[in-house]
């Protein structure tokens, strides 16, 4: 059976492999706990793939990294039949998509249509093709890259598949101590050291568990109606502050107060708890939102940024008073 306490350990293996980046190691371990798809925004050289690799091999999970290029076709990923040349017969092939943990490496290089063919696997978990619709595994989780989309040869993703991601993780350049530790790993591992062992104990199984325990969490009514309070903020931002009136051209919809609960839960069960706390919803707010807002352009003349609204909607919304923070 799953703990918390495994689930440290497995953070302390990824720990061995990535120098930093605490936000994102915790941010994954939640997306892992809850079923949920991650974004993940940076310039080059930040291990992402790396990161991601690393948590495969942590629980034992089937792995496959699909590079997204501008000629990716939909069947690159998702699979396609094949004919038989021996017997005629049309079979399928499935595609990359079919492993636990998928990376899609710079997902916004690849073209509109391929983007969009990722849409019903991670909605539906599942794949429809040649008229037959064919189940992902349980643990399926998309973990994806991108560059900044100021980048030439990128593309923006719909927003529909935008939605679809329960995190967006901004990641920064290491500090100067970090990346004099990321030196030495490199040259210690060049030079034929000792490279850290997996965890031999978490599998998708325990994984799997530990997403029924943390559905199970308790969440106090007022944290409930905390969450969906900040959530709504996004759609009326002008009648908390009039002076705000129409910055935000699409708030985000419910499935953003569904994520912000999933999230939340998680990171309320990595800590040892069994209930959720506003400050667990405030930890993961920004993540959960900042994809899911559209900033119109006088928002954006008058400087306003997915970030600096958040921080807004935090000052707006009064947090409830619960047995944990009177």
């Amino acid at each position: 059976m799953s703990t918390q306490a495994e689930f440290q350990t497995l953070k302390k293996y990824l720990q061995t492999v990535i120098v930093g980046q605490e936000a994102l190691l915790d941010k994954m371990m939640i997306a892992l706990l809850t079923g949920g798809h991650v974004l993940l925004e940076g310039p080059p050289g930040l291990a992402k793939t790396t990161a991601v690799k690393t948590l495969a091999n942590g629980v034992h999970a089937s792995f496959q990294r699909i590079q997204f290029t501008p000629d990716l076709m939909p069947g690159d990923v998702m699979g396609s039949e094949v004919l038989d040349v021996n017997s005629g017969a049309l079979s399928f092939v499935k595609g990359p998509i079919f492993n636990e943990i998928v990376l899609a490496d710079e997902i916004n290089r690849a073209p509109p249509k391929v983007q969009s063919a990722l849409l019903e696997a991670m909605a539906e978990k599942q794949v429809t093709a040649g008229g037959q619709t064919r189940p992902l595994p349980e643990l399926f989780l998309v973990m994806a890259t991108q560059n900044p989309l100021e980048q030439s040869g990128t593309y923006p993703l719909p927003e529909a598949q935008l939605d679809r991601f329960m995190l967006h993780l901004e990641l920064e350049y290491p500090t100067e101590n970090e990346e004099l530790e990321i030196l030495r790993r490199d040259r210690s591992h060049h030079f034929g050291g000792d490279k850290e062992k997996m965890s031999d104990f978490l599998t998708p199984d325990n994984v799997i568990h530990a997403r029924r325990q943390v559905a199970e969490l308790h969440v106090s009514e007022p944290v409930e109606r905390y969450m969906v309070a900040l959530v709504a903020a996004t759609r009326k931002l002008g009648q908390l502050d009039s002076s705000l009136e129409g910055i935000i051209e699409v708030g985000a919809s419910p499935r953003a107060s569904i994520a912000l609960l999933h999230a939340a839960s998680a990171y309320a069960w990595l800590q040892g708890r069994d209930f959720v706390t506003p400050d667990d919803v405030l930890k993961l707010l920004p993540d959960v939102l900042r994809h899911r807002l559209i900033i119109s352009f006088s928002g954006r003349a008058q400087q306003w940024t997915a970030n600096s609204i958040i921080e807004k909607i935090v000052d707006l919304v009064a947090v409830p008073l619960t047995q944990t923070n009177v």
